[in-house]
Formats: structure tokens, sequence, C-alpha cells
């Protein structure tokens, strides 16, 4: 669980048609990286066709660690810079890139994996332990997820409804 503690989610801008590229690169390099798209009918070459599209062009999301070298990224043949605000890269919530794949994957015309993703907080919604917040560790089919609560101060496990967690507004 610390692993995921210690990486973030960052932006990472492109240079103008080339977010595949850049993603396929930082893939290359070893991080995890995350390229919305989506599927759009298009003329090519006088025929219909359907292609692949950045949802977001110039922009590809990469999972790093916090002490990672950003000259490796900014480096990096397609990417332009790491989108930071008063020279910091900024990190972006879990919650929101994880959002961005189910709906990428709505629009794609694929089921999403899962509602809940390992390591993303949760608040408990439903039966005695209603409004404790939790963390998931696991994802039991479409229908249950394993979290990790804090019971008087002891870590337990609990396996749950989907229906009774929702994503943690914090």
């Amino acid at each position: 669980m610390t692993d995921q503690q210690d990486h973030a989610w960052y932006l990472v801008q492109c240079k103008p048609r080339d977010s595949f590229r850049a993603a396929m690169h930082l893939q290359n390099q070893g991080y995890s990286t995350f390229h919305p798209t989506h599927l759009v009918r298009k003329r090519v070459a006088g025929k219909a066709s359907i292609v692949t599209e950045a949802l977001f062009p110039h922009y590809v999301f990469v999972r790093l660690h916090d002490d990672v070298n950003w000259s490796s990224i900014r480096s990096t043949r397609g990417v332009t810079k790491v989108v930071s605000f008063n020279g910091w890269p900024c990190k972006v919530e879990d919650v929101i890139v994880h959002g961005l794949r189910y709906q990428c994957a709505l629009l794609n015309g694929e089921v999403p994996d899962t509602l809940y993703m390992p390591g993303e907080k949760v608040t408990i919604v439903d039966g005695c332990f209603k409004d404790l917040q939790a963390v998931v560790t696991a994802n039991k089919g479409d229908e249950r997820v394993v979290l990790l609560l804090n019971l008087l101060n002891r870590p337990q496990l609990l396996e749950m409804s989907v229906d009774a967690v929702s994503a943690c507004a914090d």
C-alpha cells in the first residue's frame, strides 16, 4: 500500500500531434501512462473508417514516484513540459484519472473494468460502518470490494458490496 501512496498522477503537455508518441516513449521508459482516447468515424483517403483520437489533444497523464527525476520526463520525445503551478509539477487526483478511464471505456463501447481501484479511498454509505472511511485493497468481481478499515487502531479487512461504498470527496 505504501507503494501506491508514493506515486501520483501528473499531466504532461505534448507537442502538436505527438501525444501518442509521447505516451509510447514514456511507457518504453517504464512509466505508467494514461492517454484518454475515443473512437471517431472519419473519412480517411475517401473511405469512411473508425480512428482513435485523443480526448485531450496535447496531454498525457503519467504516474510517477514523488522523487522522480523530472529531466527524463521533460526530455522524452514528444513531451513539451510537465504542467505545473508556481514552478512545481501539479498532482492530479487518482479519482479524476479513474473517472476519466471509466468515461473513456464507456465512450469506446467497452465495459469498464471496476468501479474502484486498489488504493482508492472510499466512504462506507450503508450498514453498521456507515460514514467511516476505508481504502480499497482489491475487487471481487463486479459486485464486491475488499476494504482496509481502521477499527480501534487496528487495520481490518472487510468485504462489502460495491453499492455500500462511494468515492471520497477529498
